[in-house]
């Protein structure tokens, strides 16, 4: 089987691609840091969204050591921040305007595993913190180690979660528990993940790589356009009024039927 070929390895990340092609692996690359989220690893993220072939079908995100991610690096909050780039301390005592704009910035590092052009997976075991629980509710799928534990600790900061999380987290769980579970913080174990959602399957840690594997087969196996007209319905189906997304499904299945039927001329 052909090697992977890396795209990218920078700031905590590295990206690879398999050799068909058609999967990509973005990969958490500090462990020694429990993969502490910083600026530079966000700007990395959205590189690596950049940087993926259109023959990309399945996108999995995935973490080395023991843990997913601990979530944001507390340097954010020393008076010197990181190199190259103010601490969030200085970001606050700016302009708002500035600042919307640098937290929009961070967001696209967030906002492009719903794309609807591939399928994300993320491969989630032990601690997923803060903005690592939020990276881990950007992608579509999500496939848990039995260990693992989500906790959004932004209000213990005085802070929100503003990484995108807060959508997926209110549609998978509902309203009240998420509330409930940003608001104290309190973690998430595998039991109660699968059971509201927020996990697709648990498995035993040590079969984590096989399952996300396994899964990956899977969602490779239809033919990638009907998949992506799927996404995008099932996308839309919160939002779309009955009329509407009844329309939808109508325009994507006349897609669908026009290019079968020119298929088999």
């Amino acid at each position: 089987m052909p090697k992977d070929t890396i795209l990218l390895e920078r700031d905590g990340i590295r990206l690879a691609l398999d050799g068909t092609g058609t999967v990509a692996t973005i990969t958490l690359c500090n462990p020694a840091k429990r993969n502490a989220q910083s600026p530079a690893l966000w700007q990395a993220l959205t590189e690596a969204g950049r940087l993926l072939p259109g023959q990309v079908r399945v996108a999995v995100l995935r973490a080395e050591g023991p843990s997913f991610s601990a979530g944001l690096d507390r340097q954010a909050f020393t008076p010197e921040g990181f190199d190259g780039g103010p601490s969030f301390l200085d970001l606050g005592r700016g302009d708002a305007g500035e600042l919307d704009a640098t937290i929009a910035g961070y967001q696209q590092a967030f906002t492009w595993w719903r794309r609807t052009d591939l399928i994300t997976v993320a491969a989630v075991q032990g601690h997923a913190i803060g903005a690592g629980f939020q990276l881990a509710l950007a992608c579509d799928l999500r496939v848990c180690a039995d260990d693992v534990q989500f906790a959004m600790r932004e209000t213990s900061l005085g802070l929100v979660p503003d990484l995108t999380g807060t959508k997926p987290l209110a549609e998978l769980v509902g309203y009240g528990r998420a509330l409930e579970i940003c608001v104290t913080g309190r973690s998430v174990h595998a039991d109660e993940a699968e059971r509201t959602g927020l996990a697709n399957l648990v498995v035993p840690a040590a079969e984590l790589d096989a399952a996300v594997a396994d899964l990956t087969a899977a969602l490779l196996a239809p033919p990638r356009d009907a998949v992506n007209e799927t996404k995008a319905l099932l996308r839309t189906a919160r939002s779309h009024a009955e009329d509407a997304q009844y329309a939808a499904e109508r325009a994507a299945q006349g897609r669908r039927l026009r290019d079968l039927a020119g298929a088999a001329e």
